[in-house]
């Protein structure tokens, strides 16, 4: 009987992560995040991969209209500190997001790299989705880049995310990254704890890891923020989006602190005009 029931889990997408929210519940509860959040990385030779459980306070319905939507993907993936520009074509047989990925500074577009997202809804249904975000090339030659997001319903105020970032890495690209993190991302670390400093402090992993799960964690909360700012009149939404995931990634200074909120606000209004004015 134990093995019908977790072979009817395997195949029910919205069981498993029923499952997989049970399973992480005290993990969920107590955490260094001050909120219900579980984050997982892991790097093999040649891809790195980023995992987010998440519960948050907004039903399935809202989760679900939210983020069902291209054009909403793109108001997701501007608020990410890298993120230059972003546009959704919306095909009868594709959908695309062409996203510009470039430097923590104002860039021009021609300078930032873009890929070619390829957007598909995996699975739909009235308390479960999967939505998945791919394209052959990345940037700073990656390659296999995944964004996937699946929502489950846990009760009519609470829905439990799970968010998977993760791309493949080539020679080149683990030589550039490797640079950047023994040279100006030196003192850049992640979230996993791997042990403690001599003043009894956390040790942070660093490296490649630490890279992907800084990126992971900007991913989520601008999924996060996107949900809270939708109550909004459409008017406010832009900028209450932009004040709140700034406010949410300085919660993490010592990961995830960049800029001052006055330049990252002023860069992320012009990306935002430049985006409208383009399309």
């Amino acid at each position: 009987r134990a093995r019908v029931a977790s072979a009817r889990v395997e195949s029910d997408p919205a069981a498993t992560l029923r499952a997989k929210h049970t399973s992480l519940l005290e993990q969920l509860r107590q955490n260094q995040f001050n909120r219900p959040l579980v984050l997982d990385s892991s790097e093999t030779t040649n891809r790195l991969k980023g995992d987010i459980y998440a519960v948050v306070d907004y039903p399935f319905g809202t989760v679900s209209a939210g983020l069902n939507d291209p054009n909403h993907w793109c108001e997701v993936m501007l608020l990410h500190i890298n993120t230059k520009y972003c546009h959704a074509v919306v095909g009868a047989s594709a959908t695309t997001l062409r996203v510009n990925i470039g430097k923590k500074t104002p860039e021009e577009l021609v300078d930032a790299p873009r890929i070619e997202l390829n957007y598909g809804v995996a699975m739909a249904t009235p308390s479960y989705f999967e939505i998945i975000l791919n394209a052959k090339d990345g940037p700073l030659g990656t390659s296999d880049f995944l964004i996937q997001l699946e929502a489950v319903a846990l009760s009519k105020t609470k829905t439990f995310l799970h968010l998977t970032y993760a791309y493949a890495t080539n020679f080149g690209a683990r030589l550039a990254m490797q640079t950047y993190l023994g040279t100006i991302g030196s003192h850049k670390v992640g979230f996993t704890v791997i042990g403690k400093s001599a003043d009894g402090q956390p040790d942070y992993i660093g490296g490649m890891r630490g890279l992907m799960e800084r990126n992971t964690m900007r991913y989520y909360l601008a999924i996060d923020t996107f949900l809270g700012a939708a109550r909004a009149a459409p008017a406010t939404q832009l900028e209450k989006r932009l004040q709140n995931w700034f406010t949410a990634i300085e919660q993490y200074p010592r990961q995830l602190h960049e800029m001052e909120r006055g330049a990252y606000l002023a860069m992320k209004r012009a990306e935002y005009i430049r985006q409208q004015t383009l399309q």
